[in-house]
């Protein structure tokens, strides 16, 4: 048997993470500005990025992406309600940018670039991670390559719109989960990497602050290849309370904000929780196609709110302008629609497999990728690297038929590896997924294409690292 250098290897590892990422970066800066540079249009939300990067900014949805955004002198400064983590990033693009001359400036092509360095050291970090032989482990970062490129997400990257943080911190946390079960060094740095990504994740939008307990047991169930017994734990326990202490930081450090009856918020999102469980009970429940006064009998409501079916809290006609309103604003609640959808299940199915038809859809229609300079029309979308979307797109009419069995693939393949690192991480991406389709379908009628893609992130990311050419079991790369 031929034994290998400790220093070879290592050697050998050095290499294959700079090519790697040297690989990787070249192709998604190509991918972001050959011809032209790409993002996502925002749909609205995007001033509270720009708020939270010291850009005040006012403006609905767009159909065209702006390369630039200026921060106006004459403005009253803003703060945001609550954190995204991309603005963080925008943040430091604008900070960058000064560097350029671009003075009080957000530059969309910084921001992109920026975005493309964290994703090509992420999708190293997942490489060097993986306990299969190097020629696995280029397939898998073809397959990462693929799902990262793809046209429903890399324009996230480049937008003010809260998804590309939340793809970046998942690509990271799932590399420093895999880097933690690695002897020496590469278990410290991999905590590291999981702390970095865990932050950018979990706070990337409200919806996902669910995942914060998710990651917590995912790093109690790795082993630190380099740690034993008290250490091993208390490091994990170091790296979680590091997590939570600067996660609570962070959503305690914006300015409170006020529900829409004028009072202050008491948690993050509170401003727009009340809208949230509206629109999920009037496009979900109250949508009319349906029995709609058997409904509003059951939610509470008059029947007279049955004039309002289908219509959300941004529609002409609301029922937030009917007189009887503020009588039956308590009844605008998680625990009504909860209560609701236990009592229904055939109503819950229906809702989650129309969500499952959402999430694989993959990409939302009204989001454009160009600035109004290219010439395209309003709302035009790139196509450049489409496989990943177009696949799924073809089994989004089948809904939960279609995703349900890509669960049970990613289940048997989780169990198969079940452990090692790589069962833990796949468990984490399955668990992540699950629990953020659920959080977007059940919890919010609008946007359920948008609202989905951090869940079909995840699952795709699953099924790359479970693949058929990682199914047979080898030994870590470094013993």
């Amino acid at each position: 048997m031929k034994l290998e250098v400790p220093g070879r290897q290592l050697g050998a590892e050095a290499r294959l993470g700079l090519g790697v990422f040297g690989a990787s970066l070249a192709l998604f800066v190509v991918r972001f500005l050959v011809p032209r540079p790409i993002a996502m249009s925002n749909n609205g939300d995007g001033a509270r990025v720009l708020c939270g990067a010291g850009l005040t900014w006012h403006g609905g949805p767009e159909p065209f992406i702006h390369l630039t955004y200026t921060a106006d002198p004459g403005a009253v400064p803003c703060r945001p309600t609550y954190l995204l983590t991309q603005s963080w990033l925008a943040d430091l693009a604008v900070r960058l940018g000064r560097l350029l001359g671009l003075h009080a400036t957000l530059s969309l092509v910084v921001l992109g670039l920026l975005s493309s360095v964290i994703a090509a050291a992420a999708v190293t970090a997942i490489v060097l991670g993986l306990p299969q032989p190097r020629r696995t482990r280029l397939f898998a970062a073809a397959g990462l390559l693929l799902v990262v490129a793809d046209s429903a997400f890399f324009g996230y990257f480049a937008a003010v719109l809260g998804e590309g943080a939340a793809f970046l911190g998942l690509l990271l946390a799932v590399g420093g989960l895999l880097l933690t079960a690695r002897e020496g060094r590469w278990s410290y740095a991999g905590m590291a990497v999981t702390f970095v990504g865990g932050v950018l994740l979990v706070n990337a939008k409200v919806q996902t602050l669910t995942i914060l307990p998710i990651l917590a047991v995912a790093i109690l169930l790795v082993r630190p290849g380099a740690l034993r017994g008290v250490r091993r734990w208390a490091l994990a326990a170091l790296v979680i309370g590091a997590l939570g202490a600067v996660t609570l930081y962070a959503q305690q450090s914006v300015e409170p904000a006020r529900a829409p009856d004028g009072t202050l918020a008491a948690r993050p999102g509170d401003d727009s929780r009340e809208i949230n469980v509206f629109n999920s009970i009037f496009l979900n429940i109250v949508d009319g196609r349906h029995d709609t006064r058997a409904d509003l009998a059951e939610l509470g409501l008059p029947p007279s709110f049955a004039q309002y079916a289908g219509n959300g809290w941004w529609h002409l006609h609301p029922a937030t302008m009917d007189p009887l309103y503020p009588q039956y604003r308590d009844r605008m609640s998680r625990r009504n629609v909860v209560t609701y959808f236990a009592s229904h299940p055939g109503r819950t199915l229906e809702v989650l497999d129309r969500a499952a038809t959402d999430q694989l859809t993959a990409r939302p229609d009204y989001l454009g990728s160009f600035d109004e300079s290219a010439g395209y029309l309003p709302h035009a979308q790139e196509h450049r690297v489409p496989v990943v979307s177009w696949l799924t797109g073809l089994i989004a009419p089948l809904g939960l038929f279609a995703l349900v069995p890509i669960w049970l693939f990613v289940l048997a393949r989780t169990w198969l590896w079940r452990r090692t690192a790589l069962g833990v991480t796949l468990a984490f991406l399955f668990t992540v997924s699950v629990t953020q389709f659920g959080t977007a379908a059940l919890g919010d009628g609008i946007e359920g294409t948008k609202h989905q893609s951090v869940a079909l992130f995840a699952i795709l990311l699953a099924l790359v690292l479970c693949s058929p050419s990682l199914i047979r079991r080898s030994e870590p790369t470094l013993p």
